[in-house]
């Protein structure tokens, strides 16, 4: 049998694979946008002979493509490989941010997070075809379009799926130090609104109360409450269309991360206690989506990581494991008992900004990591 760690594996070749993918801007409130990064990869997926599936969208969200792969095994569960197409760039990133290589630096918007991962472990099963290696169990793809807000619209689909599964694979960015992630911080969201009275601000500004000012002072208390345990964030922030007028109405989302349900649970509660109706001007919080925490230790994960430091160490590198904060889809897989391992994606920095990159050197040595999980796990 071909070894895994021999497989061809070219990064010009995978960067000339990827350009296309990171051209194809997809933000996630951009439905026809993330369909069309969509009808790419489905399409790739169906020139590699795999039965693919159109899972259209809900709430506003873009498709879903499931992808089974050749096997003599197929639809007996197996491995499945779990990863978002949605990136949290608008369309024009590109203009700011345009796919280009610099050295052992390759830029682009979503490249890191997470569409160079989910190229790499595509591009192992097609080097691992090619070279007419049968792996030991069935391979799933399942590629989502919301989970950079939270998964929404597809946290059943997801569950459903994994748990046809025996192994989760999802290549998010490795960990700053190349370590993989075993375990995720719980994770709540939450939607704000304050609504007080208009006025014209310069005729009759003391006749007004000002939704856009109350908003302003909670967000100090918000952000006054986080901790090394629980952290609190106010990320969007929308009000007013007219200066001369004083503000009615005042949107914005917060994010909490805690390293226990327990710690969230109490989190929560703080939040739903800034609901008031006593002044002129209300505050109305209201529950978002929620990650379940993903304990560390569970021995389905662990074995997958001891497995995977031992190819790592095959290649010459090393791979950590850790709990992590910021959450992923391995939330809900991980939550659910079933062995999942996050973060094996591609090494790179500044996910989210006009900075984010990878690094070109960990394209193979991540496509080599992906073909020998996918030969060695159910061996």
């Amino acid at each position: 049998m071909t070894n895994p760690l021999d497989l061809p594996f070219d990064a010009d070749e995978m960067l000339a694979g990827l350009r296309p993918w990171i051209e194809t801007e997809s933000p996630t409130f951009d439905p026809v946008a993330v369909n069309r990064m969509m009808d790419l990869v489905q399409h790739e997926l169906a020139a590699l002979g795999a039965i693919t599936e159109r899972i259209p969208g809900r709430m506003g969200c873009g498709d879903s493509v499931r992808a089974t792969m050749p096997h003599p095994k197929m639809g007996q569960g197996g491995i499945l490989l779990l990863g978002h197409m949605d990136t949290v760039h608008p369309v024009g990133t590109l203009s700011k941010l345009p796919f280009k290589r610099d050295g052992n630096i390759c830029y682009g918007p979503g490249l890191m997070d997470m569409k160079g991962g989910n190229y790499v472990y595509l591009d192992a099963l097609r080097k691992l075809m090619a070279a007419g290696v049968e792996t030991p169990l069935p391979v799933t793809v399942l590629f989502t379009p919301d989970e950079e807000i939270g998964t929404p619209s597809t946290r059943e689909l997801i569950e459903t799926e994994a748990k046809r599964h025996d192994y989760i694979l999802v290549p998010e960015p490795a960990r700053p130090d190349g370590g993989a992630v075993i375990g995720r911080y719980a994770i709540a969201r939450f939607d704000l609104q304050t609504r007080g009275k208009p006025s014209h601000a310069g005729w009759q500004l003391a006749e007004g109360r000002s939704a856009i000012a109350r908003m302003a002072k909670a967000v100090g208390q918000i952000e006054g409450m986080t901790t090394d345990d629980c952290t609190f964030s106010l990320g969007v922030f929308h009000a007013g269309q007219w200066v001369n007028c004083v503000s009615s109405v005042c949107d914005a989302e917060v994010l909490s991360m805690a390293k226990t349900q327990e710690l969230l649970d109490e989190g929560v509660s703080r939040m739903m206690a800034l609901n008031d109706d006593s002044g002129d001007v209300i505050m109305e919080v209201r529950r978002g989506v929620t990650r379940p925490v993903w304990e560390p230790d569970q021995p389905g994960t662990m074995a997958m990581l001891s497995l995977a430091q031992d190819i790592a160490g095959e290649l010459g590198i090393e791979i950590t494991g850790a709990s992590a904060g910021g959450g992923s889809d391995g939330n809900f897989t991980g939550a659910l008992g079933i062995p999942t391992l996050d973060s094996i994606g591609v090494r790179g920095k500044d996910l989210h900004t006009l900075n984010e990159h990878i690094f070109v050197d960990s394209l193979v040595e991540r496509a080599k990591l992906a073909a020998a999980l996918y030969c060695r796990l159910g061996a």
